[in-house]
């Protein structure tokens, strides 16, 4: 049997490429001659476009880490380190990571070793098993820093974590004790987008209880004295329907904007801004993504989330080759908790919640070629019902008293909230 060296990629459960482990612990990914010559292929990424809509084959081989656009197929933060340390995987060694998680990415790619390749005799993997046990939850690799399982909706209500965390349509997000009330703030945070006419996926709230299969080595406490290290869970979890995994069964495919501009998740809050988004947008999308994209820019500035950076704007391919705004997600007002946070990346030369108004809006319009006018007009019909739809929903939505507050002192402070 021989070792592992290269991962096959599929797309849509078709081959598309090859990623190769080179000696120096060094990858390589490169497109299948099959996938370059078919001209109606689906799009893997905009990542591998260029400027004249051809595909990029010249790529390089990158030390350690995967090329950009699989690194941030890998969850990031404690999620990482949660299903690296299950799997018996240093964390860094990206390649084996995927080699792991595979069957289970976001979108529609998978990462499959060929019939009997095991893994290098030397590798981290080579004398782990936990991955091949059934109770493990290794498989499902959701990028993020939260904790959160894939899981499947009972026919009775509640939720069910399968076995390795394969084929779930539903996110589960569990508490965290050093941020109270997360759950709660994404559940009220998402309704309320849905209330200003945003696309957002079946959401719910739930009782610990009312999930079947959590991981053994997570404990739910009673109080937060009872923690006993980071897998320790209190009160509700934030459940929300995978909008990459439609029901009927299938996949659709997503890529998120650090993938599209070729940073790797470290540099999310970096090296791009908002208006290299609506450039992207407008490209691909036109004007009905643009104007989505501004009423979305208006609702997170208004609840102060400023957790707005690459990886949380993503593009979904229902039809395989077309882009399309993926449904929001990971909507926080993070104002609650970091009580002089700013938004994520720059909107014309802005940051600051207390500065951002209109002129920021016409900036970003004027220096990425669009109508300054429809910018206007959808800014101040955002505001506005951002408004109307917070005096109505607030009073009767789960979040806690201080984020109803965090919000309300945001809407007195910001000169968006104001423009008319």
């Amino acid at each position: 049997m021989s070792t592992i060296s290269h991962l096959d990629i599929y797309l849509h459960d078709r081959p598309v490429g090859v990623l190769v482990l080179l000696p120096g612990d060094r990858s390589l990914f490169t497109f299948l001659d099959e996938y370059i010559e078919d001209t109606a292929r689906p799009v893997l990424s905009l990542s591998f476009k260029d400027e004249f809509g051809e595909t990029i084959t010249a790529t390089r081989p990158v030390q350690t880490k995967l090329p950009p656009f699989f690194s941030n197929l890998l969850p990031e933060g404690i999620m990482r380190n949660y299903l690296a340390a299950r799997a018996g995987v240093k964390e860094s060694r990206e390649f084996f990571l995927l080699w792991v998680l595979g069957e289970d990415l976001p979108g529609a790619v998978t990462a499959r070793p060929a019939d009997g390749v095991k893994p290098p005799p030397h590798s981290a993997l080579s004398d782990a098993r936990q991955w091949e046990k059934e109770d493990d939850h290794l498989k499902f690799s959701l990028a993020g820093v939260q904790l959160k399982l894939s899981a499947l909706r009972r026919t009775h209500g509640g939720l069910t974590i399968p076995a390795r965390g394969l084929g779930g349509d539903w996110i589960v997000k569990l508490p965290d004790l050093r941020f109270a009330g997360i759950p709660e703030n994404e559940f009220s945070m998402m309704s309320l987008a849905r209330h200003m006419g945003i696309a957002v996926p079946e959401i719910a709230l739930l009782d610990l209880d009312e999930i079947d299969g959590l991981p053994r080595d997570i404990t739910v406490v009673k109080d937060q004295n009872g923690l006993k290290g980071q897998t320790g869970v209190q009160g509700q979890a934030f459940a929300v329907r995978r909008f990459d995994r439609p029901e009927g069964g299938g996949r659709v495919h997503t890529e998120d904007f650090a993938q599209i501009f070729r940073l790797y998740p470290e540099r999310k809050y970096e090296r791009a801004n908002y208006r290299n988004i609506a450039e992207v947008i407008a490209a691909e999308i036109g004007m009905d993504g643009i104007e989505d994209f501004i009423r979305r820019l208006v609702f997170n500035i208004l609840i102060g989330n400023g957790d707005m950076h690459l990886k949380n704007w993503s593009l979904i391919y229902p039809d395989r080759r077309h882009a399309a705004l993926a449904p929001a997600y990971d909507y926080v007002s993070t104002i609650p908790y970091i009580k002089s946070d700013t938004f994520a990346l720059n909107l014309g030369g802005q940051k600051r919640f207390d500065d951002i108004g209109l002129d920021a809006f016409l900036d970003m319009a004027d220096k990425a070629s669009l109508s300054t006018k429809m910018t206007r007009r959808i800014a101040l019909e955002s505001v506005t019902r951002f408004r109307e739809v917070w005096q109505k929903e607030h009073p009767h939505l789960p979040m806690h008293d201080s984020v109803r507050n965090a919000i309300a002192a945001n809407l007195n402070r910001c000169p968006l909230a104001k423009a008319q």
